[in-house]
């Protein structure tokens, strides 16, 4: 009989707190999953890395494995790295039957998430105010697409009039770009929200560039997505998915 295992791949940071806020959202989920056998791993810049989560699951006993992503949207990480990672797993353990599961896309309990994090920010005359909304940004053309579909829908749900988008990296408009020309707008809020999930060196730059900008109070940081509720009860599900999943193959893994 098999015995399950769980393996959350998380992206890693050198921010101390974007570390645990991570761990304690997947730890979160965790106690929504009924697999004994369960660990946390990262991409890169921390420990253990994906093939150390692996080993640990294996030595446990793990002879199913379904390998999560904690991942916004599908971008290079989930296209690229992680699937390269897993051949390299299947070649190491032939034995163990590995399935793959998808990111937490585009979801109408996420929007809530960002209708919540608005309602936090107490914002005055919140229908007369501009919404930026900041993905991080990828090669991929899905990342786009994904980022302005939720700002078409956090718009249908907010009071906001006008909901622009802009990037941290790749893709333009950038956020500094478009910060800049915001700033320069008489008399009305700009409210930033940002599509990250927790905290770490991204927010803190855009901590850093709205406090620069900022001299009349009209730019407003919402928090980010974070350890909202529903954000675990959404990874949480993505890991039952990928539990009842097909297992992978090299062809289901060929993403090109």
């Amino acid at each position: 009989m098999d015995k399950q295992g769980v393996l959350y791949v998380s992206h890693g940071s050198r921010d101390k707190e974007a570390l645990r806020e991570a761990e304690q959202c997947i730890k979160m989920a965790q106690k929504q999953v009924q697999v004994p056998l369960q660990e946390i791993c990262y991409l890169e810049i921390s420990k253990p890395d994906i093939f150390e989560g692996m080993e640990k699951l294996v030595k446990r006993g793990a002879t199913r494995v379904a390998i999560v992503p904690v991942l916004l949207l599908s971008a290079g990480h989930y296209y690229k790295d992680i699937p390269k990672a897993i051949e390299d797993i299947k070649c190491q353990y032939p034995f163990v039957t590995l399935t793959y599961g998808k990111p937490l896309g585009v979801q109408d309990r996420l929007i809530d998430v960002l209708v919540d994090r608005l309602k936090e920010a107490e914002i005055p005359h919140l229908s007369k105010a501009r919404l930026l909304l900041v993905g991080r940004g990828s090669r991929n053309p899905e990342t786009r697409r994904d980022i302005e579909k939720i700002a078409s829908m956090l718009k249908e749900r907010s009071q906001v009039k006008t909901v622009d988008v802009c990037y941290l990296a790749v893709l333009k408009p950038s956020f500094n770009d478009v910060l800049n020309h915001l700033d320069k707008l008489e008399n009305e809020t700009v409210i930033i929200l940002p599509y990250l999930w927790f905290t770490g060196l991204l927010i803190k730059s855009m901590e850093k560039k709205i406090e620069s900008l900022n001299t009349t109070n009209k730019l407003v940081l919402c928090q980010y997505l974070g350890l909202h509720p529903n954000m675990a009860d959404a990874l949480s599900d993505r890991v039952k998915e990928a539990i009842l999943s097909t297992p992978v193959t090299r062809s289901k893994l060929d993403f090109s």
